[in-house]
């Protein structure tokens, strides 16, 4: 997608996942520059011309290159390619990067024990709202954490009743609206309350409002925000 391959941030996360990837034994290969948004922002934005623009171009280079299987780390994209490409002709099988992990730890392929974040340090984990409430995934996350030796504290706002990051509908693009409490910082409020070292993440929008929240408290130090192959690639 184009946060993972253009934002610096989310650049982190592209490594660690093709860290995990390699370490797993799975062939994979990217597109490079020929890369691009997916379209989600335009839609949500309401120009439909600019999404249909870029999903045809996307779905010409995915079929140029027989493409039938698409893992992405973004669940703005993962939604988009998965329920909204179809229909202009780009029929592929999408999965999120935290099942395909799910996946290879449950097959065997994947370690993931040897991490840095034992029992002892206290994890929440922040449900993206696309990965959520929109397409029902609360429980590969959750597992891949478990399975990795990781006790998640959750917030009191989480799966199906779980608060945006404040990026969703194309939010993040534009001016914020009038109002008492920024999105992010109410969600970074609850995070800090779970007594988190680790907010625990699986969307690139979602940790920059995270991220942003945090410094509003002055937490950026004390509290990390990660994407969760980022957590386990710290033991490979």
């Amino acid at each position: 997608g184009c946060a993972g391959s253009y934002d610096a941030r989310a650049q982190k996360v592209s490594k660690a996942f093709a860290k995990l990837l390699n370490k797993a034994g799975v062939s994979f290969a990217i597109l490079g520059s020929e890369e691009s948004c997916c379209g989600d922002p335009a839609r949500r934005a309401g120009n439909e011309f600019v999404f249909q623009m870029l999903a045809l171009q996307n779905i010409e280079v995915l079929n140029g290159y027989g493409v039938k299987k698409i893992v992405t780390a973004c669940p703005h994209g993962y939604n988009t390619l998965k329920n909204e490409y179809p229909e202009l002709g780009g029929k592929y099988e999408v999965i999120h990067h935290t099942q395909f992990i799910n996946q290879l730890i449950k097959e065997g392929k994947l370690d993931t024990k040897d991490n840095n974040y034992s029992k002892e340090t206290k994890v929440t984990y922040h449900d993206s709202c696309y990965m959520g409430r929109v397409n029902g995934e609360y429980e590969a996350p959750r597992e891949v954490l478990s399975s990795s030796g990781i006790e998640v504290k959750e917030m009191h706002r989480s799966k199906e009743r779980g608060f945006c990051c404040g990026a969703g509908g194309a939010q993040m693009f534009k001016e914020e609206e009038k109002g008492e409490n920024r999105v992010n910082e109410e969600r970074a409020k609850e995070a800090i309350g779970t007594g988190a070292k680790v907010i625990a993440a699986n969307c690139p929008f979602c940790i920059t409002m995270l991220e942003d929240g945090l410094k509003s408290f002055e937490k950026e130090d004390e509290i990390k925000v990660m994407d969760i192959a980022e957590i386990l690639a710290q033991g490979i």
